[in-house]
Formats: C-alpha cells, structure tokens, sequence
C-alpha cells in the first residue's frame, strides 16, 4: 500500500466516525432527557437547558472531527 491509499483509508475511517457517533449520542440525550423530564416535570426547563448545552458540544465534536479529515485530505 502507498501513502495514498493509507491516507484516503485513515480519512474514511474518521469521516465514518464523524458521521455516526454524533447522532447516536444525540439520541441518546435526548432520550434521557425525555425520560428525566417524565420522572420530574417541574424540572423542565433545567433539563431542557442542559441538553441543549451538550447538544451544541456533540455537535462541536463533529465539527472537529470534519476539519481533521479536511485537514487530511488537503495536506
């Protein structure tokens, strides 16, 4: 294998990443969320801004993970 191959592999294997982890953990706050707001409604609003919060950072993680690949592919 030469360096061109390792190179697109390693990308693919990153953007792969990028592409599924992201809305897996998503859903999984959210269903957490849904579950903690059922158990204590009064709390909704703290919940809701929390997950809010670690939404936008997953979602940063993503974006991170995309400029390391663009970073990749153009170097």
């Amino acid at each position: 294998m030469d360096i061109g191959s390792i190179k697109f592999l390693a990308i693919a294997g990153i953007m792969m990443a990028a592409a599924t982890f992201p809305p897996l953990a998503i859903g999984k706050l959210a269903s957490h969320a849904m579950d903690a707001i059922g158990r204590n409604p009064e709390a909704s609003s703290k919940i809701q801004t929390a997950m809010v919060l670690a939404i936008a950072f997953v979602e940063a993680i993503a974006v991170y993970a995309l400029v390391v690949v663009l970073i990749l592919k153009f170097v």
